[in-house]
């Protein structure tokens, strides 16, 4: 192996006990040939508590992120595929909800073009990618993540017809790894309930190239964790992620917040296993608020919230310091506010936002989802 760029980003694989890079997901010659067939997979949205935000070339993240992996939200992808004469070009036709979506098509272009060394059999089929999401469509939560994840899995599925002894170990983590290079938090969307991004000194196994499932005690107060999704404002961004990340390219609190990013996951780790949901309220609250703070303070500059999600985030915060309940919340690079809570307390917390909350969601739209484990073949 060599040392040369990013992409060869060496890490320790704790399953294989051996130093691994992106070259080793090139595979050899295949043993087996397959015509036709078709997969179906289904993979969830994820939602990050220490937050990625900034990346360096071939989408490595330039700080680690954790995030638990949801249940409810997921992208359901079936895969059809034959064998074609032309083996030039890429083709596939993609259907959205069983109808062609042609403005999807760039993303999964693009997405072939940098997995193509991965999978040299992407040029050798005509596909057919029908796709449908379980939340509603446009209503503001970012499906890129699921999506890709769940394409990732379905071209794995045929990688391994192609290559029967492919092992589960690395069928999972060169899904992560492709998804990844599709979008970024895709990687998160493939295995495990809590999942790690990025490389962190005090997490075993945890790369750049792929997500890995969080190996430290995590203490019963997080296991079956609820999220519910307040549907604040369900237009298109205001700024792509792609776009957002970029921003971090020079930005003036850019290295500290990376720095931070690594020291709240360090927090979390001790979090995990000692149950403290005060701590672990102050972390999350934090990151969600950092990484608007950094939209509003690039060039140029962007506010993602709305009026109506600083009146959730008063009243959360209200509701807390009267009720002593653990809710809290975080927010993607958008308006729409997840309310986080452990199992224990469901109850009392939805009667809260049916009660204070629901007025503030667009239609009164609201989603409840919860803790899953990821991907799954249908």
């Amino acid at each position: 192996m060599t040392d040369s760029t990013n992409e060869r980003n060496q890490y320790l694989c704790p399953n294989f006990k051996l130093m691994f890079s992106a070259n080793d997901f090139i595979p050899s010659p295949y043993s087996h040939s397959i015509e036709t067939g078709k997969f179906q997979w289904s993979s969830p949205s994820n939602i990050a508590l220490v937050k990625y935000w900034g990346k360096k070339d071939k989408q490595i993240p330039a700080n680690p992120s954790v995030s638990f992996t949801l249940n409810n939200c997921k992208t359901i992808t079936k895969l059809a595929f034959a064998k074609k004469q032309n083996q030039d070009t890429f083709s596939f036709d993609l259907l959205f909800e069983g109808k062609p979506k042609e403005d999807f098509k760039p993303k999964i272009q693009q997405f072939f073009e940098r997995v193509l060394v991965y999978l040299p059999f992407l040029k050798k089929y005509q596909f057919t990618i029908d796709t449908q999401n379980t939340f509603p469509h446009s209503s503001g939560i970012a499906s890129s993540a699921s999506g890709i994840a769940a394409l990732a899995m379905n071209l794995m599925s045929l990688e391994k017809a192609l290559n029967p002894e492919m092992t589960e170990d690395y069928f999972y983590q060169k899904a992560s790894f492709l998804a990844r290079l599709g979008s970024g938090s895709a990687c998160r969307s493939v295995k495990g309930k809590v999942v790690v991004w990025g490389e962190h000194k005090n997490i075993q196994g945890s790369s750049d190239l792929f997500g890995v499932q969080f190996s430290n005690a995590i203490h019963d107060n997080f296991k079956n964790f609820q999220d519910t999704i307040l549907l604040v404002d369900k237009g298109e961004k205001q700024v792509s992620s792609s776009v957002g990340h970029n921003l971090m390219n020079g930005h003036l609190f850019a290295e500290r917040r990376f720095e931070q990013a690594h020291e709240n996951l360090e927090k979390l780790i001790q979090v995990f296993e000692s149950g403290n949901l005060d701590e672990f309220i102050t972390i999350v609250e934090s990151e969600a608020l950092t990484l608007h703070s950094m939209m509003m303070t690039s060039i140029p500059y962007f506010i993602l919230m709305k009026p109506n999600t600083l009146e959730i985030i008063n009243a959360i915060w209200k509701f807390r310091n009267e009720t002593k309940i653990p809710v809290c919340f975080t927010l993607d690079a958008g308006a729409n506010v997840h309310v986080l809570y452990p199992e224990n307390t469901k109850e009392s917390v939805l009667q809260f936002i049916k009660d204070e909350l629901v007025d503030y969601c667009q239609n009164g739209q609201y989603i409840c989802d919860e803790i899953g484990i990821g991907s799954i073949e249908n």
